[in-house]
């Protein structure tokens, strides 16, 4: 039996150190087993429409679900592109997104470093009404946004009164503009603009700098995880939108990748095999961006919520 008299300062016992190190391991192993578990029901589904993809139509529907499978198929790739002009849709999805990115990242910017950094009499009065609109579901606002687009003055064919014409419908502006500046993308980056010092501010204003140089110059490349991140979630909303272009364009040569894909559902049938080809393709250009700006994405979601 140990004395202890003898049992020095600072040194353990042998017998707490292996239970604790016991249940470190165990609570380790339950851990990674429930998010191994997770991880796999997640997977499964994007695993079973890559596999949809490639399988012949009999096959496809099989019981019990062949979860592995050697008679592959190419044709359902070849039917996708051939049924619609799918690279007409993946390059009007593109111009759509990308444009919306551009204008999102610079007046959310513009925007965010207002709210942050310029001390005006309204400046949280106008902040919490932009945090109220967060709040209001899109569809709320849909008809009256399809009213205004309808009755811009001096647009597709509208007298200065705003009648006569289209307005900005059937057009791409009208799928750009309402989305250029919003207001998610004006909350993040005040909340990054916010971790941002303002000894530098001050110092070029002393120096004669305008506001706008001091923003162009000196903050906003400092906020390149930020605007990563921004870029990401506003490519992938403007690359997946649906409901919006459906309402605003009605030209076919105008329509994006996912409006194609209903070109796959017909007279209350689904063709799988092409729907679930086009759709694998739809998402590359969104797996690519994230592969490529990952790093600032990671830095930007971890920087942008420290302050409020």
């Amino acid at each position: 039996m140990t004395n202890p008299e003898t049992i020095k300062p600072g040194v353990r016992t042998r017998g707490p150190q292996i239970g604790v190190s016991t249940q470190n391991r165990i609570a380790n192993v339950l851990f990674y087993t429930v998010g191994g578990i997770i991880a796999v029901i997640m997977f499964l589904p994007f695993y079973w429409s890559v596999l949809t993809s490639f399988k012949h139509d009999e096959d496809m529907f099989t019981l019990p679900i062949k979860w592995f499978t050697t008679n592959l198929t190419f044709e359902h790739y070849y039917n996708a592109f051939t049924t619609v002009p799918f690279g007409l849709y993946f390059w009007n999805s593109f111009i759509l997104a990308a444009a919306g990115v551009l204008c999102n990242l610079f007046f959310g910017s513009l925007s965010g470093y207002a709210f942050a950094k310029l001390k005006f009499r309204m400046n949280q009065p106008f902040f919490r009404i932009l945090l109220v609109s967060m709040m209001v579901p899109g569809i709320v606002t849909m008809i009256p946004s399809v009213y205004v687009l309808r009755h811009i003055p001096l647009a597709g064919g509208n007298d200065l009164f705003g009648s006569g014409g289209y307005g900005l419908m059937n057009s791409f502006w009208g799928i750009i503009l309402p989305g250029a500046s919003g207001t998610f993308a004006v909350f993040f980056m005040r909340q990054f603009f916010l971790t941002l010092p303002n000894d530098m501010m001050e110092m070029a204003r002393i120096e004669g700098c305008g506001e706008f140089k001091i923003f162009w110059r000196i903050y906003l490349p400092l906020t390149k995880p930020a605007l990563a991140t921004l870029g990401i979630f506003t490519f992938q909303a403007g690359w997946n939108g649906f409901l919006w272009p459906m309402i605003v364009l009605n030209d076919p040569a105008k329509a994006t990748i996912q409006m194609g894909l209903q070109a796959f559902s017909y007279n209350y049938q689904t063709d799988y095999g092409p729907m679930m080809a086009g759709a694998l393709v739809a998402i590359l250009p969104i797996l690519v961006l994230f592969l490529l700006l990952q790093r600032y994405f990671i830095q930007g979601i971890a920087f942008s919520g420290i302050k409020g």
